[in-house]
């Protein structure tokens, strides 16, 4: 079997955002709406205070409580065999099922009409089940999909290619030989929310002690 997944360093991490804005134009996304995000965490009393900069995307959870959530037949959010977690807005009924079911909040409900603009990037077509060109449509729901148009022809998500400090690895998880699967058997680890039961597969290393 396939699991994609990814890992990201965290002492290897600037908090640039460079992830966030490449993922925005390799991906075609509205204003107002991020699948690449952020948080921040703050711990301690002035002047000891410790800032904590923590990258988000879609966990594309192995047990995806959105997978579950979603009432159509088939599912318009699915698990791909390659372990993505996908959807297909044209058979999307726009119940935000999945949306209100993500722990994570990594699911967003597209209010307006996607227009091209001067960075559109056409290639995203090539795998989007609904809209056009490319663009989503007003009404329906979105997320990360680790680029699967680019994963299809062997590249890497836009986001891993992008980071200046190649603070994000991208690969099966259930090859021992991989990176990401050996990163993740040589570090200690995390992921987000583990109390959701999720089986993320977006893990976390070298978290400066901090799970």
């Amino acid at each position: 079997m396939t699991r994609l997944g990814m890992v990201i360093d965290l002492q290897k991490c600037v908090g640039c955002s460079a992830c966030s804005i490449g993922c925005k134009m390799e991906n075609n996304i509205p204003d107002g709406i991020f699948w690449s995000h952020y948080k921040q965490e703050t711990e301690g009393t002035f002047p000891n205070v410790k800032l904590r900069y923590i990258s988000t995307l879609c966990n594309h959870c192995t047990d995806a409580p959105c997978v579950k959530a979603c009432p159509t037949s088939p599912k318009s959010t699915y698990k791909a065999e390659n372990g993505m977690t996908l959807y297909n807005s044209d058979t999307c009924i726009s119940c935000r099922a999945c949306e209100f079911s993500c722990p994570y909040g990594q699911i967003t409900f597209n209010a307006v009409d996607a227009e091209a603009k001067p960075y559109h990037n056409p290639d995203r077509a090539l795998t989007e089940k609904g809209g056009t060109q490319g663009l989503r449509k007003k009404g329906k729901v979105e997320k990360c999909t680790f680029c699967d148009h680019r994963v299809r022809n062997g590249v890497d998500p836009f986001c891993v290619e992008t980071c200046p400090a190649n603070a994000r690895i991208f690969g099966d998880l259930d090859d021992p030989n991989s990176e990401v699967s050996q990163l993740v058997a040589k570090n200690a680890n995390f992921v987000l929310k583990p109390e959701a039961n999720t089986k993320p597969n977006v893990f976390y290393i070298n978290s400066y002690g901090k799970k």
